[in-house]
């Protein structure tokens, strides 16, 4: 019989976080959903009741990480899992993109995932026991051209997570950083992708971007909650998580070309 958990979901009003939210609850978790509207979640606090814990959050408050983790322990007592969820992608050469623009997608997919780690992990030293699970992307295994931010908030996050693994893993604290390729959730949303104002000199590195997704397989969301509850059950989950069909493909390509790259010089 799976052990009930308590899981902690940054960005689950709607995509991955609402799909593992609504998964996770059935399965007999406790799921404390930290999102910018309570109300987007109103029909998941009225069906599980006391299972289910809604949570206004902006994951760019750090303040407030720390008081949802507080309102969350209250009502569970522990914490099990922390999902940092919420993120979002900013398109534009790197000549394109804006500062504004820039420190808003670092607040929200850096930043965000540090200050609910950092509210979660007092929680879970106490404990000597819990899962901090990170969404990156496979955008954060390579750079790719009209999308170099949101690669780098990738990159970053990667970084931080592995490192925060081998700071952890001692404590009883285990670290998961999950990796998708495309998938048929809001991501082209005006919520989830954010445009800066273009250069017609940097056309021709968009249609590179394009042409090389164009026969990527748009995977559907759905095919992600049994790989993601396997990872909340999990005894030994692992570093990194690649969800998708091509994910390993990009990983091998990727990886490949820095090691023959190395060997070469």
């Amino acid at each position: 019989m799976t052990q009930t958990k308590s899981i902690l979901i940054t960005g689950a009003s709607r995509g991955f976080g609402r799909l593992w939210a609504e998964a996770a609850v059935s399965r007999g978790h406790n799921v404390i959903a930290a999102v910018r509207d309570t109300q987007t979640v109103a029909d998941l606090s009225e069906r599980h009741g006391k299972k289910f814990l809604a949570l206004q959050h902006d994951v760019t408050d750090r303040e407030n990480a720390f008081r949802v983790v507080q309102s969350a322990e209250d009502r569970f007592e522990k914490i099990d899992v922390l999902i940092n969820n919420a993120g979002y992608c900013l398109a534009g050469a790197l000549e394109e993109v804006s500062e504004r623009d820039a420190r808003a997608m670092f607040d929200t997919n850096l930043f965000g995932a540090l200050w609910m780690s950092q509210a979660l992990l007092p929680v879970m030293r106490r404990q000597k026991s819990g899962h901090i699970i990170t969404v990156s992307s496979v955008s954060g295994l390579m750079g790719q051209p009209t999308i170099s931010m949101y690669n780098t908030s990738k990159w970053a996050l990667e970084g931080m997570m592995e490192s925060l693994h081998q700071e952890v893993t001692d404590l009883g604290i285990s670290v998961t950083i999950v990796e998708p390729t495309i998938f048929a959730t809001e991501f082209k949303s005006a919520a989830s992708l954010r445009l800066s104002n273009p250069i017609g000199a940097y056309d021709a590195a968009r249609a590179k971007l394009r042409a090389s997704l164009a026969n990527e397989p748009v995977n559907d969301p759905r095919s992600s909650v049994e790989p993601i509850m396997d990872l909340i059950d999990a005894s030994a989950p692992p570093l990194r998580l690649l969800l998708g069909d091509t994910g390993l493909h990009w990983a091998v390509k990727s990886y490949g070309e820095k090691l023959a790259g190395w060997a070469a010089h």
